[in-house]
């Protein structure tokens, strides 16, 4: 019983052989008495009011035994049933049972009596479930006009005359019942099979996933339950499929971002030991460019740390009042300086009423710093970055917008996606791809959100929005 399959079959049966027999017994007695019994008592009075009715006007019938006893001879093998006649004080004057004979003349003792002497009729039915011994006892007064009850017919029949009818209901009842037995089972393996078949499915393929074979979508059919359950391992599987995507961009990345810096600073150390240290200005100029390039790896190193906590989810705010139009003047002073140095007109409108916020300057900080870097270095020489920032609807904003080359509509979802570099590398023609994926993490992790507005030839305009308080 360790296979679900066994366990749900049994969840059925177990409960149908308790239930079904149970409600068999159960409905066996309310036919036989709500039912069977009723209309026989109904079927059978009319033959005992038949029977007063004849003997009506037969007075000698209530007051001669041996009469009685030979008017009874006659009527008796008609009726299925112990027939007697009685007197109306309650003595016996006749039977259809041999073994009454010795009480004939003698008076009955019976509860009913009392009330039939009363001119009433009375019914009584008898119910076991051997069907042994008395079924109905009627008592039909006798009663003429004048002289009021003169005589009593009492009727009893005995299961042995009805038992047919009663057995063979109860072999119908119970016949029915084990056919719905037997649908039930079948219908409760069908039913285990149906649930059994798409587990062992998904479980076969979370086995191959774990083997490190080869995986496919599976199809989401079932129960709910199991639709669910398929629906959240192709989510893993497409999840895994991206993790290892982004893997091997990673890696792509990775050496060729290493491999640039890597060798710029390699062919300035090789210049300096042979000779070029005894130059000044060649010097200046060779360490110069390898602390560029050493800028360069330490940015990569940042970038690649925001990655594994993205992926790992341990990024943590240092959240701390900021005085927000101070801290912007602070933060875009750097870019700038780049941007003048590059050709580009610089614009900043920060209003000095700007209230504080609360957010850590670090990672927030990072977010700007990624938006600005990206407006000034594909913004070519001639053209305008624009910072700015406001306070409106209970959320503060700030706006980075270049006169750069663009992003077409179907690829402004993905420039934040981690390692995409736009159609073709156009814009994003350096770096791992990274920087807007970072930015918006860090701005969602804030509890506010980076729009994007942006169209081929006219710029990019990047919008941070962010809650008050």
């Amino acid at each position: 019983m360790k296979s679900l399959r066994a366990r749900l079959v049994l969840s059925h049966l177990l409960p149908m052989l308790l239930i079904i027999p149970l409600m068999g017994i159960g409905l066996i007695y309310a036919l036989e008495t709500q039912v069977l019994l009723p209309a026989f008592m109904t079927a059978y009075s009319g033959q005992a009011a038949l029977v007063a009715e004849i003997t009506q006007n037969q007075y000698r019938i209530w007051t001669d035994p041996i009469y009685a006893q030979t008017i009874l001879a006659k009527v008796s093998p008609r009726l299925p049933a112990r027939v007697m006649f009685l007197a109306a004080d309650g003595r016996l004057m006749a039977s259809s049972d041999p073994g009454d004979i010795e009480n004939l003349n003698k008076v009955l003792i019976n509860s009913a009596i009392t009330s039939v002497q009363q001119g009433n009729v009375v019914k009584r039915v008898f119910y076991n479930r051997s069907l042994q011994g008395e079924a109905l006892d009627i008592w039909e007064p006798v009663i003429d006009p004048v002289l009021g009850v003169i005589g009593i017919v009492r009727i009893t029949y005995e299961f042995g005359s009805i038992s047919g009818q009663f057995v063979q209901q109860r072999a119908l009842i119970a016949w029915v019942l084990i056919i719905g037995l037997v649908f039930g089972g079948v219908l409760g393996l069908t039913l285990a099979v149906s649930i059994d078949r798409p587990l062992r499915r998904v479980t076969d393929a979370v086995n191959k996933l774990a083997r490190g074979e080869s995986s496919s979508p599976l199809p989401e059919a079932g129960p709910a339950e199991v639709r669910q359950l398929a629906g959240a391992y192709n989510v893993l599987v497409e999840r895994l499929r991206g993790m290892e995507e982004s893997r091997r961009h990673l890696l792509a990345n990775l050496v060729h971002e290493l491999g640039r810096p890597l060798g710029a600073l390699r062919s300035a150390a090789q210049a300096l030991l042979k000779g070029a240290a005894r130059e000044p200005q060649l010097s200046q100029e060779l360490l110069s460019g390898m602390d560029s390039e050493l800028v360069r790896l330490q940015t990569l190193l940042g970038e690649l740390t925001h990655l594994y906590d993205q992926v790992i989810g341990s990024l943590e705010l240092n959240r701390q009042p900021i005085p927000l139009a101070q801290w912007l003047s602070e933060v875009s002073s750097p870019w700038e300086a780049e941007a003048q140095e590059k050709g580009l007109a610089w614009s900043s409108d920060v209003p000095p009423d700007l209230p504080s916020l609360q957010a850590d300057p670090v990672r927030l900080g990072q977010a700007l710093g990624n938006l600005l870097s990206n407006a000034v270095k594909f913004t070519p020489p001639g053209g305008r970055v624009d910072f700015s920032a406001g306070a409106e609807d209970g959320e503060v904003w700030i706006s980075v917008k270049d006169s750069g080359p663009g992003i077409p509509p179907e690829e402004q979802e993905k420039v934040f996606m981690p390692f995409y570099r736009g159609g073709q590398g156009k814009r994003f023609t350096e770096g791992m791809g990274l920087g807007l994926s970072i930015a918006r993490d860090l701005v969602n992790a804030h509890g506010g959100r980076l729009e994007l507005q942006s169209a081929p030839g006219e710029g990019s305009r990047f919008t941070v929005r962010l809650p008050k308080g």
